[in-house]
């Protein structure tokens, strides 16, 4: 429960900061301070590996809102989804450690956005994740970006991926949801 709560001053914290300070420019970086808390941990006394990706969240939340895309999304009848996600680990965050989640949109191909998201302890990377995400229309389909950045009256000036990440990204895809995708272990 504690991630909701979370989740709700992070949503209302971006919205002051975003009515303060203005739309965030597409390329900056969001900055959320957290503590490790007793409902993060795991067995060994560290966060909890899958507690990340939710508390990443909350910076995906924070930088969507502060660019204006959140706004904007909301108001086409548009939707974000994680397509696929992938998470290094370099030092474990402890009980009751403060860290920031940095977020940042990294790029995008053809089809999705591409997001980072950092545990960082004064300056200094403990996890990062990198997350592949669609705009979907709840009418169905797909967001292409050219009507995304036009909707949001900004050049597309986010760089260019490098050439690992489109790999990763076609290496990690499933099959359409239109294609079948049985469950068959090979070896």
């Amino acid at each position: 429960m504690n991630v909701w709560w979370r989740t709700l001053l992070t949503i209302l914290r971006a919205k002051v900061l975003l009515r303060r300070s203005g739309p965030l420019a597409p390329t900056a970086v969001g900055r959320v301070r957290l503590r490790t808390l007793p409902t993060d941990i795991d067995l060994l006394g560290h966060m909890n590996n899958g507690r990340y990706a939710s508390l990443f969240d909350l910076g995906r939340f924070d930088l969507l809102i502060r660019t204006g895309m959140w706004d904007l999304v909301n108001e086409q009848g548009w939707y974000a989804v994680v397509a696929s996600e992938t998470i290094s680990f370099r030092k474990s965050l402890e009980l009751w450690q403060r860290f920031t989640v940095e977020s940042r949109l990294h790029g995008h191909d053809d089809k999705a956005v591409y997001m980072v998201h950092r545990a960082v302890v004064d300056g200094e990377i403990y996890a990062e994740m990198l997350v592949r995400a669609r705009f979907l229309k709840r009418g169905g389909g797909l967001v292409p970006m050219e009507e995304l950045f036009s909707a949001l009256h900004r050049p597309d000036d986010l760089p260019s991926l490098e050439p690992w990440i489109t790999e990763w990204a076609a290496a990690s895809a499933l099959p359409s949801t239109r294609a079948a995708a049985p469950s068959i272990w090979r070896g």
